[in-house]
């Protein structure tokens, strides 16, 4: 298979999937900010918690759901910064992933990759970054 990467580009590609790849596990992952509510351990993210109270109608008292789950909604996440958060990460890491699936893609495709396409993609990688 021919490539339109150098040595240093194939690097490149590797460590941006992998990067990439750590960045969109670290988002979908619930463990953002540890705690305890009802005497139980609880952890969230930005759209994702783990041990979250319900309001239980046949007992009349809040309960504790011990699994992982999402929000109901967009809505139901608890505050504007963290639906912002939501966004903004989401965006980010989706901007990573695609830069990270182009420069695996110029591994193994000639002439896909040019010095003016590997620059704007290492401004939209941090841009994703950042």
């Amino acid at each position: 298979m021919a490539s339109s990467l150098t040595c240093t580009g194939v690097i490149w590609a590797l460590l941006s999937l992998l990067c990439a790849a750590t960045s969109c596990v670290g988002f979908f992952m619930p463990y953002w900010l540890w705690g305890s509510q009802l005497g139980k351990p609880v952890s969230f993210g930005t759209f994702r918690r783990c041990a979250y109270p319900v309001h239980d109608e046949s007992r009349q008292m809040m309960v504790m759901v011990e699994e992982c789950g999402r929000y109901a909604s967009f809505q139901g996440i608890p505050s504007t910064e963290w639906r912002i958060c939501t966004i903004v990460t989401g965006l980010g890491c989706g901007l990573l992933l695609l830069v990270a699936l182009t420069a695996l893609m110029g591994c193994c495709v000639s002439e896909l990759i040019s010095r003016t396409v590997g620059r704007v993609a290492g401004g939209i990688q941090f841009l994703g970054g950042k």
